[in-house]
């Protein structure tokens, strides 16, 4: 299976999907990465937070695949932000990497002010070769015009919470508009909602032969947005990398639109809420 790429304003290009691993414990991260990469996944998304860049480390060195093959990702935590090249090394080492496809400001943490001083820190680490692609995650509008305002560079990438309860598509076509590309955390809900048992889901998931995680991740790519679902459950891992099979169709995409519930739908903290 061949994965769409999506061309980003630096000249680079990500893999639409991947395989993210939030939330999975340090010693489960090499065997289930390692599993990810056997199915055919390339485009890796972890976190210095999360704790298990070794284990992705670790799975990535034994996989044999050529570095230039894959797509790795990881972040620079809030306490940070006046640190961002120690905090990358640290990462890097642990990853046993000399460079990431792409490096995140995790969250614009807005209180303590000091997310322009890490971005332009990214910069000159690009600049280094330390990281290919640099973008943010979790950022608002306000945060972007800040750092456009003051440094000449745009990121390529934010990664926000997206899923058919909480889809923002007028913020997310304003970024759009400054050519950020969008990434979806959470993208199946994270477990929290009941979207695995509503008809729009369920239903062309039964015609297609699909899971209702398959049908949303279609949802996804269909839209253009770049996806990296999360599963502890190798079948479920094949499962969610096998989307290729199937195109939902216009009334079946408008209809898992319509399942938005703007804020109300939001499962994680509000970017502003966010400062420690």
């Amino acid at each position: 299976m061949t994965v769409p790429t999506i061309e980003l304003h630096d000249g680079n290009s990500i893999p639409q999907l991947g395989f993210g691993v939030f939330k999975i414990d340090a010693d489960k991260t090499e065997e289930l990465v390692t599993e990810a990469l056997k199915v055919g996944y390339r485009h890796i998304d972890t976190a210095a937070i999360y704790g298990n860049e070794e284990g992705v480390g670790r799975a990535i060195a034994k996989s044999g695949i050529p570095r230039e093959e894959l797509f790795i990702t990881t972040k620079l935590w809030n306490d940070r932000q006046t640190d961002a090249a120690a905090a990358l090394d640290e990462s890097l080492a642990k990853l046993g990497l000399d460079y990431v496809d792409l490096y995140l400001i995790h969250w614009p943490c807005p209180e303590k002010d000091t997310y322009v001083e890490a971005w332009k820190q990214l910069i000159e680490l690009k600049k280094a070769g330390k990281v290919k692609s640099i973008g943010v995650s979790n950022f608002q509008l306000e945060h972007l015009d800040k750092l456009e305002t003051q440094t000449d560079e745009t990121p390529v990438i934010n990664q926000v919470e997206l899923h058919p309860y909480l889809q923002r598509w007028r913020e997310l076509d304003a970024f759009r508009s400054h050519k950020v590309q969008i990434e979806a955390w959470g993208p199946l809900g994270q477990g929290k909602t009941n979207l695995f048992e509503l008809p729009e889901i369920t239903e062309p998931a039964e015609k297609y032969g699909v899971s209702p995680a398959q049908v949303i991740i279609r949802w996804h790519l269909q839209n253009g947005i770049i996806v990296f679902p999360k599963s502890e459950n190798p079948k479920r891992i094949a499962q969610n990398f096998d989307v290729f099979g199937f195109k939902l169709d216009e009334s079946e995409m408008a209809a898992i639109t319509d399942l938005d519930l703007g804020e109300e739908g939001r499962g994680g903290p509000h970017p502003n809420e966010m400062n420690d």
